[in-house]
């Protein structure tokens, strides 16, 4: 097969990420090594700056200002919502052509990877040749075939050092604590919070995603037997719970809902699940000291609460994906194994349909039976995630000195 030369386009999708922008930077960086790249254009906005031909051009950006991105939290290259379908990606191929796009390299999740396969199909049909790879990015971890997905770490790592946050203050004053974590279908990131845990007696005490129907009676009962071992209760729930008939929690509980652009139930972004869920234990459980924070886009681009090693895989997935389109002239996904028991990583490429429009959620074997909690197996599975110097909290471990007045 003769060398393919002509452009390189990148762009990012969907919601932001601490590392998101080391895939964008490893994509341009590798791709300047090759000789049949013309130029290598970056997309404003994602797909929707494609269609509009609003590019940069990053064959003249310092190789220094892209080290600085790299480490820059958030979407460099802005990003979209848009879903595009198939006139949608008709426009997108024809911008395309015009400009000679030869390799397309789009970092993103769920939907970014339907699009890439659509834009495939579209070039094949019109015996347009064209490399078009997917790059995973998602803090949701939801992206079937992938041990794990840059973004997530970093993440995880943030959902986590919060709770030992909650956990210090909470120990100190006493009460319930909700803490709502992003995760509309899979309960990846809030078990992340379970990795908080150091002492027996420390939050969450109870973790709830997804995966699992949401029942408020048995809810009630979890939050009052632990209040009533500890003196206080901190709680890690997805936003996405839901009961056993898949009705959205949040709209159960409100009797109404709003809806995104896409259709889905609009989850964060109000705080009304932890509203509600506090409402229901000051109710029902006579508890007055109940608090609740809705943790929104903190989780995404949180500055300084980087995992090394999620930056690391971020920057080797744009990278393998250029290898693969310039070396093996192929499309497809790039996806992160972890062949090893304890850690390592290695990246395959693998058929664009095995990945789009298809959602991963938690195995059986990182819940626990009673559906509140997470086990042995997920903390193995996201601790070496959230890189190294992760961070741990320390107790006094001073005598107790003896009551006179009160002996």
């Amino acid at each position: 097969m003769s060398r393919l030369e002509g452009k390189v386009l990148v762009a990012q999708g969907g919601g932001p990420t601490h590392v998101i922008n080391q895939s964008v930077v490893g994509v341009a960086m590798e791709a300047r090594k090759f000789n049949q790249v013309t130029s290598v254009y970056g997309a404003v906005h994602g797909v929707r700056g494609i269609v509009a031909e609003d590019f940069v051009d990053l064959t003249r950006e310092t190789t220094h200002n892209l080290e600085a991105v790299a480490d820059t939290p958030s979407s460099a290259l802005l990003s979209t919502r848009d879903k595009p379908d198939e006139d949608y990606c008709a426009r997108m191929f024809k911008v395309m052509q015009v400009h000679d796009i030869r390799y397309f390299f789009y970092v993103g999740g769920n939907d970014s990877s339907d699009t890439v396969r659509i834009v495939n199909e579209q070039a094949k049909a019109a015996n347009y040749e064209l490399r078009a790879i997917h790059i995973p990015k998602t803090i949701d971890n939801d992206l079937m075939e992938n041990d794990h997905c840059p973004g997530f770490g970093s993440a995880a790592r943030y959902v986590a050092q919060a709770f030992m946050g909650v956990n210090l203050d909470n120990r100190a004053l006493k009460g319930v604590y909700i803490g709502v974590v992003m995760g509309r279908h899979a309960g990846f990131l809030t078990a992340a919070a379970a990795m908080a845990r150091k002492y027996l007696d420390d939050g969450p005490h109870l973790v709830y995603v997804p995966e699992r129907a949401f029942d408020t009676d048995r809810f009630l009962a979890d939050v009052d037997r632990v209040y009533a071992q500890f003196g206080l209760c901190t709680i890690a729930v997805s936003e996405g719970i839901s009961d056993a008939e898949g009705t959205p929690m949040i709209s159960k509980l409100m009797g109404e809902e709003e809806r995104d652009a896409h259709g889905n139930v609009q989850l964060s972004g109000t705080g009304a699940l932890g509203d509600v869920l506090t409402q229901a234990i000051k109710k029902g459980l006579n508890i007055k000291r109940v608090r609740a924070d809705t943790l929104g886009y903190l989780q995404r681009s949180f500055i300084g609460c980087r995992s090394d090693r999620d930056a690391q895989e971020a920057r080797e997935v744009g990278e393998k994906a250029v290898e693969y389109a310039m070396w093996d002239n192929v499309d497809g996904t790039v996806v992160i194994r972890r062949p090893v028991l304890d850690y390592s990583v290695d990246y395959e490429l693998v058929p664009i349909h095995r990945v789009a429009g298809k959602t991963r959620h938690m195995p059986d074997h990182f819940i626990n039976e009673a559906s509140n909690g997470v086990t042995d197996d997920f903390r193995n599975y996201c601790r070496p995630l959230l890189g190294s110097n992760f961070p741990q909290a320390h107790r006094l471990r001073a005598p107790v000195v003896p009551k006179i007045l009160h002996a």
